[in-house]
């Protein structure tokens, strides 16, 4: 019963208006946080009240996180039951449904799709779920069930990597939870062929967010070498060769990456135009900049060099440094893709920073696309973080 459930209640003078309209978040420094509240078990689920004790929304609290409570449902009396798990995984099938023709996508991007610091990817028949919110984690069985109903998975992977559920206080034990895995799971996507490790790969196996980006790229390889880097399990490299790219040459530090990719690659018939090097992706670059190698299309897509504000500054280097040191790898008149995944760099700094990059090289660059992720990727709109890859192309002049 909702009734006999705790409420937290917001602080005089904090404005409950935001949650009204649909803000995702309450922090600690916004919420009353008397004994009552503070002795409450990570991921309870509450009634969110005013100042004025009017309840307001549905919360799960986690009086160890910064993020004290976050909004399940803007109805005060909302249950929150394995029927309200269900019906929100539905909708999300809805959308994705309607997008793409094939069982391979984001299923559930968190806050964006009603389900709070939860990510699911699916892979056919196999899905991976983040929990990465308290609440998640204590529902974890309800969310599983919820799954099975509405998708049929014969495969549910728990992953419990990445700096999310340090953050809430959670474990960080990954599992498979029902089923089982053989190896590497194929997944069809612009023509190509990716290897996903569900389970030791890196977060859910693989990045769907790109699909767009690497489709967009595809269509500018036909006869052309291809430099990707940080190219994990060959994201845009396998794209490229799919659309007829002349020649394809991964760049990853990880060799089970790399490995994937080279997998990916025979199962799509091109491995004799697929080339991989191992190594510090700064010092790849340097080197082939030192034996004057180019190429037709170059595209790098690194980790977060940003992920808060406090790396922001560092994270910015970084990106003007990848785009020094890729501009001279880059034929006259041919692309460079230029990719961030940092929350915290906007696109208007992240291409300041890589125009800044490009310069420093000495090139002359045009904008011919800025690139954000998928409709399987939706923005929350009051959560500028749900919103945080960005891709942008340039053309290198003669």
């Amino acid at each position: 019963m909702t009734s006999m459930r705790p409420s937290v209640r917001l602080r005089p003078k904090v404005d409950a208006r935001r949650i009204l309209r649909g803000a995702p978040w309450v922090y600690s420094n916004e919420l009353v946080t008397d004994r009552r509240t503070k002795a409450l078990a990570p991921g309870t689920i509450a009634t969110l009240e005013d100042a004025e004790r009017t309840p307001i929304a549905t919360v799960a609290v986690n009086p160890n996180s910064k993020i004290i409570a976050r909004v399940l449902d803007q109805s005060a009396d909302a249950s929150i039951d394995r029927d309200w798990l269900a019906d929100r995984l539905k909708a999300a099938i809805a959308l994705r449904e309607m997008a793409f023709d094939a069982p391979f996508y984001r299923l559930i991007h968190a806050e964006a799709d009603g389900l709070p610091g939860v990510i699911i990817d699916r892979f056919g028949d196999a899905l991976v779920v983040q929990p990465n919110a308290a609440w998640a984690d204590v529902l974890f069985d309800d969310l599983v069930a919820a799954l099975q109903k509405t998708t049929g998975a014969e495969t549910i992977v728990k992953n419990a990597s990445g700096r999310a559920r340090g953050l809430e206080g959670l474990d960080d034990v990954s599992e498979v939870v029902v089923g089982s895995l053989n190896g590497p799971v194929p997944v069809p996507m612009n023509g190509a062929i990716y290897m996903a490790d569900l389970l030791g790969g890196q977060k859910t196996g693989l990045f769907f967010d790109q699909r767009p980006n690497h489709a967009f790229v595809a269509g500018l390889s036909s006869g052309q070498d291809i430099l990707d880097v940080f190219s994990h399990v060959g994201g845009f490299a396998l794209a490229a060769l799919a659309a007829g790219a002349k020649t394809a040459t991964s760049v990853d530090g990880s060799e089970a990456a790399l490995d994937l990719a080279k997998a990916g690659a025979e199962a799509m018939g091109v491995s004799e135009t697929f080339a991989t090097i191992k190594g510090d992706a700064f010092d790849v670059m340097a080197d082939l900049g030192q034996a004057g190698r180019t190429f037709g299309t170059v595209i790098c897509d690194p980790p977060a060099f940003a992920p808060h504000k406090g790396a922001l500054d560092a994270g910015l280097r970084a990106y003007e440094n990848v785009a020094r040191l890729a501009s001279p790898l880059v034929n006259a008149g041919g692309t460079l893709t230029l990719c961030s995944c940092s929350h915290a760099a906007d696109l208007r700094q992240f291409r300041t920073a890589s125009v800044r990059g490009i310069g420093r090289a000495g090139r002359r660059a045009q904008i011919l696309r800025t690139g954000f992720a998928g409709p399987d990727h939706p923005t929350h709109p009051h959560l500028a973080e749900s919103g945080y890859l960005k891709s942008v192309t340039f053309r290198l002049l003669p």
